[in-house]
């Protein structure tokens, strides 16, 4: 299924979904939104007052990052209406339509499956993650420097987990010539980390690490940054949390003990919405393009 002359469905979401649809609109596609702050209404776009009216006949549908909640309740941003989608909704879409969903739930998945279309969710893909990772490095890098009083030169940084974000974080803070450690559980990625020019540190020296740490970047997505060691972090460490709500830090611990941390989830949507959304838009025309190939060649 190529782009080009096909009706795509985007409900919901925040900025990057307004850049996707820009995206997809050059691309060729015919495009309507429900759900989507849209200041331009002359670019091309035919703005829906429901979900439903957006899903009739739509070739493709595409909904936020945030995906949706257990009720079927869209992710939303400002003063635009919530939409929900349900069964009869994606009844309307046409026949074996693709639903390209962030992060999906038991409820979509059950919705899809009985209206027969094809759920990709895209979150978590390795492709997407990678593209991904850059404007959450960045995006988290600029929070250290609004929330520091000294520069990231010559600071000394300690990043948590060397996932695609981790690797991210310590590239871009080893071109701005802080001091990188990075802490990892497994063997191997002590050894990337090396391999990196990074400072490996083993698990169990945690402690140690937070102690001489300027900044702190935790992308664990479990609670790793306790009271403990914590209270080992000098008063002037900043911590930046990316890893997905609540996060891998005891804030209320981080408080009483006076130290600044921060909760950074959807760092891509905040900080390059434009960037965010070219990802996702292109993810979607890469998968329809391949599934054009696959059928070619049957």
């Amino acid at each position: 299924m190529s782009v080009y002359g096909k009706i795509i469905a985007v409900i919901g979401g925040d900025r990057r979904m307004a850049e996707a649809v820009h995206f997809l609109l050059r691309a060729g596609a015919r495009v309507r939104i429900a759900g989507l702050e849209w200041e331009d209404r002359f670019a091309g776009v035919e703005v829906c007052t429901s979900g439903a009216d957006a899903l009739t006949g739509a070739q493709v549908v595409i909904l936020p990052v945030q995906g949706v909640s257990p009720d079927g309740t869209v992710y939303t941003e400002g003063d635009v209406p919530p939409c929900v989608i349900d069964l009869d909704g994606l009844r309307r879409v046409a026949r074996g339509a693709p639903v390209f969903v962030g992060l999906s739930n038991p409820h979509l998945n059950r919705l899809c499956e009985e209206a027969g279309l094809p759920l990709i969710e895209y979150r978590e893909a390795d492709h997407f993650a990678t593209w991904n990772s850059i404007p959450s490095a960045e995006g988290a890098i600029q929070m250290a420097m609004e929330s520091t009083p000294f520069t990231i030169f010559g600071s000394r940084s300690l990043v948590l987990g060397f996932g695609r974000t981790g690797r991210a974080i310590a590239m871009l803070l080893r071109g701005l010539m802080s001091d990188v450690s990075v802490a990892a559980r497994s063997e191997l990625d002590q050894a990337r980390i090396w391999a990196a020019g990074h400072r490996p540190v083993e698990w169990p020296k945690l402690a140690d690490a937070v102690a001489e740490a300027d900044i702190i970047f935790n992308t664990v997505p479990a609670l790793v940054l306790t009271r403990d060691i914590l209270s080992r972090a000098p008063r002037h460490a900043v911590i930046i949390d990316v890893a997905s709500a609540p996060g891998g830090t005891d804030f209320e611990a981080a408080r009483e003990l006076g130290l600044t941390a921060r909760l950074a989830p959807g760092l891509p949507g905040i900080v390059a919405p434009v960037t965010a959304g070219r990802i996702i838009a292109e993810l979607v025309v890469r998968h329809l393009r391949r599934t054009d190939a696959m059928e070619g060649e049957r």
